[in-house]
C-alpha cells in the first residue's frame, strides 16, 4: 500500500509539472538565443538562401532588372539595414532604389524564424561583392527586435 501511494504521488507530480510546463510554453518549442559565430551563421544562410530567396534574387544574388533588386554590391544593404532586415522579416511592398535602379514590387513575407532571418542576412552580407563592405554581423538580438512598424 505504501509503494502504491509513492506510485500515485510520483505520477501526480509528474503530470502537475507538465501542465504547469506546458502553459507557460504551450508551443512546446523553445527558441535557441545563443549567438552563433559569424562563420556558421553564413553557412546556414545558404541553406536558407537556396530555399527562399534564390528563385526570385537568383543563384549569384543579381536579381532581375526593374523587377527583383539585386543583392549582389548592393548599396541598399548597407545605407538601409534596418530596412533591409524588416524586409526579409515582414516582407516589402513599395518602391525602393537599389544601385541607382527603381524597384517597386510585392515580397511577401516568407514566414522565416528571427534566427533564419539573421542567418540569410548574414550570408547575403557576406557574399555576392558585399563582403567588401565591412558590413557588421545581424544577430538574433537585432531581428528580434524588429517590429513591423
Amino acid at each position: 500500500m505504501k509503494y502504491l501511494f509513492v506510485l500515485f504521488f510520483i505520477a501526480y507530480n509528474s503530470y502537475n509539472t507538465r501542465l504547469e510546463f506546458e502553459s507557460e510554453n504551450s508551443s512546446g518549442y523553445f527558441p535557441i538565443t545563443q549567438e552563433k559565430d559569424l562563420k556558421q551563421s553564413i553557412k546556414d544562410g545558404q541553406g536558407v538562401y537556396s530555399g527562399f530567396c534564390m528563385r526570385c534574387h537568383l543563384s549569384e544574388g543579381e536579381g532581375v532588372e526593374g523587377i527583383y533588386p539585386p543583392l549582389a554590391n548592393s548599396n541598399w544593404l548597407a545605407e538601409k539595414r534596418m530596412e533591409s532586415i524588416k524586409s526579409v522579416k515582414y516582407g516589402l511592398n513599395g518602391e525602393i532604389e537599389v544601385n541607382g535602379k527603381t524597384y517597386n514590387n510585392n515580397m511577401t513575407s516568407m514566414g522565416l524564424t528571427d534566427r533564419e532571418v539573421a542567418d540569410v542576412m548574414n550570408y547575403i552580407m557576406n557574399s555576392f561583392g558585399n563582403e567588401d563592405r565591412d558590413l557588421s554581423q545581424v544577430t538574433l538580438k537585432e531581428v528580434s527586435k524588429l517590429s513591423k512598424d
